[in-house]
């Protein structure tokens, strides 16, 4: 089986049509709620119901697709939140692992997806099946999502 990247690919790798890049550093939005922010690094908790503690740490500075592409101090600032957010996110959800993935295979910008993984937990042992989101997914209650995130933002300072 094969397919083909999408016809504005390179678009999307030059940042021109990179919709991280476009988006506004909102509080909220569609997808979740900021609960770390840097000068350069957005963390949001995402609003589907994928995964307990599932978050974005999204680049927010220049559009960058790799990370090798960040100088070294950006590269050092990247991974410091990165890893504030998800030592946060091992404390608030004591989960049995973190995972870590960054990918950029679907929306080419610099951005991790952080996964708490569960005893209950979809593919013990393998990857997450985590696939792109269509806006369709259940959601968390909004009441103990807010909750979540406010307990979040407190730990992260």
């Amino acid at each position: 089986m094969t397919s083909e990247w999408p016809g504005n690919w390179a678009d999307r790798i030059s940042g021109e049509a990179c919709e991280m890049c476009q988006s506004r550093r909102l509080d909220e939005d569609t997808y979740g709620i900021r609960i770390f922010e840097t000068a350069d690094v957005d963390a949001v908790l995402q609003r589907a119901d994928i995964q307990r503690g599932y978050t974005l740490v999204i680049w927010r500075g220049r559009h960058v697709v790799e990370p090798f592409e960040l100088t070294d101090s950006e590269a050092q600032a990247y991974w410091k939140a990165t890893l504030t957010v998800a030592k946060a996110l091992a404390t608030f959800y004591r989960p049995l692992k973190m995972n870590y993935e960054t990918l950029g295979n679907t929306v080419p910008h610099l951005h991790t997806h952080l996964l708490p993984r569960f005893v209950e937990d979809p593919a013990p042992g393998r990857p997450f099946p985590l696939l792109p989101q269509s806006g369709d997914e259940s959601k968390i209650d909004p009441a103990k999502l807010a909750s979540d995130a406010a307990a979040l933002r407190t730990l992260l300072g």
